[in-house]
C-alpha cells in the first residue's frame, strides 16, 4: 500500500529498528522510573536517619560549642553576635581517641610494641597448627615479624629480612599465615611510602614477579586466586605511594605557605617603611608653609627697618642686614630640604593653606555629611595656640574620623579637645557601630597586608588592635596611626590608640604647649 504524501522514488520504511530504538527509549525511560522511586525512598530514609546520625555524630564528634561574645574590643564583639567554633570537641570520644592514637604512634616505643605484637600473633596463630613452637614454620614465622620492631630506623634493612623470610617460607611450602602476609603487606606499603617513584616502580614488578614465581613453583598459594595476590601486592605499594606524594605535596604546600608569610611580612613593612616617608615628607611641606610664612616676614621686616626707622645707628643697620640675610639663607635650605622629601617620597605639594582648629567645625559637618554621627566638645578656655599644634591636632582629628568611616560605619564618634594650660588634649571615641572592626588575634597574627604600628597601638589583654590598610585610600592624605604618631612625637606628645574599655575605639593625643603660647593666650 502507497501513502498518497510519499515520494514515489523513497525507499520502503523499515519497522524493525524503529520499534527497536522506541522499545530501547522506553526500557531506559522504565530504568529511570525505578530508580528514582529507589531514590526517593533512599531519600525519605535519609531524612527519618538525620536525627539519629546528628545524634550519634554529637557523641563521637561532639557538639559544636557556642562562645557568647567576648569582652568589649574583643574579636567577635564589634558585631555583637555569638561565635560557632568547630566541632572539633577534644573531650568527645571519637576525637580523644584519634588524638591519643596519633599521640602513641609518633612515639618511639610505637614500633618495637607492634613489631612484637605481630610476632606473637604469628606464633599464637601457629600454635593450633604445629606440635612444637620450636620449627622451621616457627623460624619464618619470626623472622616475618619480628625485624619490623626497628622499621623506622632501618627499613631497607628490616624490609629485606620480612620480605626474605615470607617469600622463603611460601616456596619451601610452609603454613600461609594470616599474620605474617599482613607483615609482608605492611612492609611493601611502608616501602612504597618511603622509595622514590623510580625505586616504588622496580619494587612493584620485583614483587609481581616473585608472586608469580611462588604460583609457578609451589602450590602454597593454590587456595588464593592469583588476581587477588597481584591485587593485593599493587594495592599495597599504590598506598604507600599514594602516602608519600600526599605527604610531599604538604610539606611542599607548607614551604609555599611560609615563603608567602615571608613576603607578606616584608612587603608589609616595606608600605609601613614608604607610610612613614610619605607622612614624614607631607608633615615637612606643612611645616615649610607655616615656617616659611614667618620667616618671610622677619625677613621682610628686617630688610625695611632701615627706611622706617632713619634715626638707627649703623651697627644697628648692619645687625638688620644680617637678620634679613640668615632668613633668606634659611628659607632657601628649608626649601632644598623640601625638595629632597618630595624627590624621596615622590609626593606631590599642595597648594591649599594649612587648617586650623578654628575650621574643625567644617570637617565635623563633611563627617555628618559622608553619613555619620559625631559630637564636639570643648573643655578648657579656648585660646589661640602655634599653627604646627592646631594643624596637628586637626590632622588627627581628620585621620580618627576616617578611621570611624572605615572600619566603623554608622558609629556615633565623639570628638574632645581638651585646652590645658600646658597642653591641647585630643580625644575621639567611636562606639564600634554595626560593622566588624579590622582587628589582631590575640596571639598578635597580624590579618594579611595590613600594617600595623605596634608602638601607637599595641596588642594587649585588653583585646584587639585596629589596623590601618597599607596604604590608607581615603584617610585625607595622611597615613591613620602611623601619621598620628609621627605629628605627636614631632611636637614631642604623647599618642596612643587601642579598644576602649566599654567598647568601640579610643584614640588620645597630647600636644605640649610651650610657655610662650600658654602666657600669650592668657593674657
Amino acid at each position: 500500500m502507497t501513502s498518497d504524501h510519499r515520494p514515489p522514488n523513497a525507499p520502503p520504511t523499515r519497522i524493525g529498528p524503529t520499534l527497536a530504538h522506541h522499545a530501547w527509549r522506553l526500557s531506559g525511560r522504565v530504568v529511570a522510573g525505578l530508580g528514582q522511586l529507589l531514590l526517593w525512598a533512599l531519600t525519605g530514609i535519609g531524612r527519618l536517619l538525620r536525627p539519629l546520625a546528628a545524634r550519634i555524630g554529637a557523641k563521637l564528634y561532639g557538639t559544636a560549642r557556642r562562645t557568647p561574645p567576648g569582652p568589649p574590643g574583643s574579636p567577635g564583639a564589634r558585631d555583637g553576635r555569638t561565635r560557632v567554633t568547630a566541632p572539633g570537641d577534644v573531650t568527645a570520644p571519637l576525637p580523644r581517641w584519634i588524638n591519643a592514637w596519633a599521640e602513641f604512634s609518633r612515639a618511639w616505643y610505637f614500633a618495637p610494641l607492634t613489631g612484637l605484637a605481630l610476632t606473637v600473633a604469628a606464633l599464637a596463630e601457629l600454635a593450633p597448627r604445629t606440635d612444637s613452637p620450636i620449627s622451621v614454620a616457627g623460624g619464618f614465622a619470626v623472622a616475618a615479624t619480628l625485624p619490623l620492631g626497628w622499621r623506622e630506623e632501618f627499613l631497607r634493612p628490616v624490609a629485606a629480612m620480612v620480605l626474605g623470610a615470607y617469600a622463603a617460607g611460601l616456596l619451601t611450602g610452609q603454613t600461609l599465615l594470616v599474620t605474617t602476609t599482613f607483615a609482608a603487606l605492611y612492609t611493601l606499603y611502608a616501602l612504597g611510602r618511603r622509595l622514590p617513584r623510580q625505586s616504588t616502580g622496580v619494587l612493584a614488578v620485583g614483587s609481581v614477579v616473585t608472586v608469580a614465581v611462588v604460583y609457578l613453583a609451589t602450590d602454597t598459594l593454590d587456595h588464593v586466586p592469583w588476581p587477588a595476590a597481584v591485587l593485593a601486592v599493587v594495592a599495597a605499594i599504590g598506598l604507600g605511594d599514594a602516602r608519600r606524594t600526599l605527604e610531599t605535596a604538604g610539606r611542599t604546600q607548607a614551604e609555599a605557605d611560609e615563603r608567602t608569610s615571608e613576603t607578606l611580612t616584608r612587603l608589609t613593612a616595606v608600605q609601613r617603611e614608604q607610610a612613614v616617608m610619605r607622612e614624614r615628607a607631607r608633615i615637612a611641606r606643612e611645616l615649610h608653609d607655616v615656617v616659611a610664612h614667618s620667616v618671610s616676614m622677619i625677613a621682610v621686616q628686617a630688610e625695611t627697618a632701615p627706611y622706617t626707622m632713619r634715626e638707627l645707628s649703623p651697627e644697628a643697620r648692619d645687625g638688620y642686614a644680617e637678620i634679613a640675610r640668615t632668613a633668606r639663607e634659611a628659607l632657601v635650605e628649608m626649601r632644598r630640604l623640601l625638595s629632597v622629601l618630595r624627590a624621596d617620597a615622590k609626593a606631590e605639594p599642595e597648594s591649599a593653606p594649612q587648617p586650623r582648629l578654628e575650621e574643625l567645625p567644617g570637617l565635623i559637618e563633611q563627617h555628618r555629611g559622608a553619613g555619620g554621627r559625631v559630637d564636639l566638645a570643648v573643655r578648657g578656655e579656648p585660646r589661640t595656640l602655634s599653627t604646627t599644634v592646631e594643624l596637628s591636632a586637626y590632622r588627627i582629628v581628620q585621620e580618627a574620623l576616617t578611621n570611624a568611616r572605615r572600619h566603623a560605619p554608622g558609629a556615633e564618634v565623639k570628638v574632645e579637645l581638651t585646652y590645658l594650660p600646658d597642653r591641647l588634649a585630643v580625644r575621639v571615641l567611636d562606639d564600634g557601630g554595626s560593622a566588624p572592626t579590622m582587628v589582631l588575634n590575640r596571639d598578635g597574627s597580624p590579618a594579611r597586608t595590613a600594617v600595623l604600628d605596634p608602638e601607637a597601638a599595641g596588642t594587649g589583654p585588653s583585646g584587639p588592635t585596629r589596623l590601618e590598610e597599607a596604604p590608607p585610600a581615603e584617610s585625607g592624605g595622611g597615613h591613620g596611626l602611623v601619621g598620628m604618631r609621627e605629628r605627636a612625637t614631632m611636637l614631642g606628645g604623647r599618642f596612643s590608640a587601642g579598644p576602649a574599655d566599654h567598647g568601640g575605639f579610643v584614640v588620645e593625643a597630647e600636644l605640649p604647649v610651650s610657655s610662650v603660647e600658654g602666657g600669650r593666650g592668657s593674657g
